[in-house]
Order: structure tokens, then sequence, then C-alpha cells
């Protein structure tokens, strides 16, 4: 099981790191007026390996191939390992690590709840002068509102998926948290208003991807892979 968890790393970091690239080089978008964050679709990759093989996978995956990719992409070594390594690694070990566990689904949509409210008010404040603007506010409203909403429908409707939703939301806004902070700082810009920019940036463009591919994608992998599924599915088969 070791050796299939290492080349399961190995692959996540390679898939990771080589789409990344390739996707820059076809949508080449970063976060509006400040740059450098990317439009980061493929964050579902890592976290489908750190749901299947498990969160250290996931984590280690997703640190060195977003590493591989940086250096591909802007070069900058710094800012990578304080900014894009560290982010990746919590992110997907927390969510691997939330994705096993059982819990009251009803305290994290409290919670969600008034961190989605709060990501909203960030927002209404921080998009709304130039180079943003209402356009901008409404298309983070709309991403907040309804990734939350989603987020709800997904824990009260089935509780398959109840412990990876969760953990998408708690790993993701850890992640965007240290990237909000640490990249203004390795830059050398004002931590206001620039890392609430990144942080809603980062969040907003990735959690749909997480929500909506996530599950379906895990599932997949469970089908052509049965030995992959938990202990309790494969009992209950």
């Amino acid at each position: 099981m070791k050796a299939l968890k290492v080349a399961a790393w190995a692959l996540s970091a390679a898939l990771y790191a080589a789409l990344g690239y390739i996707l820059y080089v076809i949508f080449p978008i970063t976060t509006p007026g400040l740059g450098l964050v990317r439009f980061w679709p493929q964050a579902v990759i890592p976290a489908v390996f750190a749901v299947v093989f498990g969160p250290w996978v996931g984590g280690l995956g997703a640190a060195i191939g977003i590493f591989i990719a940086d250096m591909f992409i802007h070069g900058n070594a710094l800012l990578s390992l304080s900014a894009g390594v560290t982010s990746n690694f919590v992110m997907f070990v927390l969510l691997g690590y939330v994705s096993n566990k059982k819990f009251d689904w009803k305290i994290p949509v409290l919670v969600f709840g008034l961190i989605s409210a709060f990501l909203v008010g960030l927002s209404y404040f921080f998009l709304e002068p130039p180079p943003y603007g209402f356009w901008y506010q409404m298309l983070a409203f709309g991403i907040i509102i309804g990734s939350y909403v989603a987020f709800v429908l997904i824990v009260m409707l089935t509780s398959k998926w109840r412990s990876f939703v969760t953990g998408c939301m708690l790993g993701l806004l850890s992640g965007s948290a240290i990237i909000g902070f640490t990249v203004p700082i390795v830059i050398q810009i004002p931590l206001a208003p620039a890392g609430l920019i990144y942080f809603l940036w980062n969040f907003v463009t990735e959690i749909p991807f997480l929500l909506v591919l996530g599950p379906p994608v895990i599932k997949a992998v469970y089908w052509a892979f049965p030995s992959l599924r938990p202990t309790e599915e494969r009992e209950k088969a």
C-alpha cells in the first residue's frame, strides 16, 4: 500500500503541474488588477487524490505540483514556496482529513453560512473601487452565495458527500487565507486591500469546481477501481 501511495503522490504532482501549466497557457487569467494568483480549476485533481489516497498524498502532490508549475510560469521560487506550496499543502491535507470524518452537519452549515455572509461583505467593500466595480461585486456575490447554497443542498440531500464538501470549504478557506496573507508580503504591496482581494479571488474561482466536479470524479475513480473504495463501502457492496 505504501508503494501505491508513493505512486499516487507522484502522479498527482505530475498531473497538477502539467494541467496547471497547460491551462494557464490557454487561459492566462490572473487576479484582476493585481495579477500573480491564477485561475485554477485544476484544484480538483489533488482534491480527488486527497480523498481516495489520503490527506498526505493530496497535500504533498499539490505542494510539489504547484511548485513545478510556478517555476515554469513565473519562476519566483520564494513566492511559490511561501504562498503556493504552503497554501496547497494545508488546503489538501485538511480536505483529505475532513473528508474521512463524520460529524454533525448542522455545525458546518451554520459556520460556513456566517463565513459566506462575511465574504459577501468583503466583496461589497473591497470590490467597489476601480479597477473593479459593480459587475465584479455581483460575480463575487453570485459565486459565494451559489457555492454556499450548493454546499447546503449536498449536505442536506445526501450523507455520502457531506464530509467531502465540508472539507472543500474548510480547506479552501484556509488555503486562500494563506495566499491572501503571504503574497502581498512577498511582493511588497499593502496587505489591505490586496490580501483580501487575493483571498476572495482564490476562493471564488476554485470552490465551484471542487463542489461540482469533485463528487462525480471521485465516484468514477471508485467505479473504475473498486479496491480503492473505503472499507465501509466495500463491505456494503
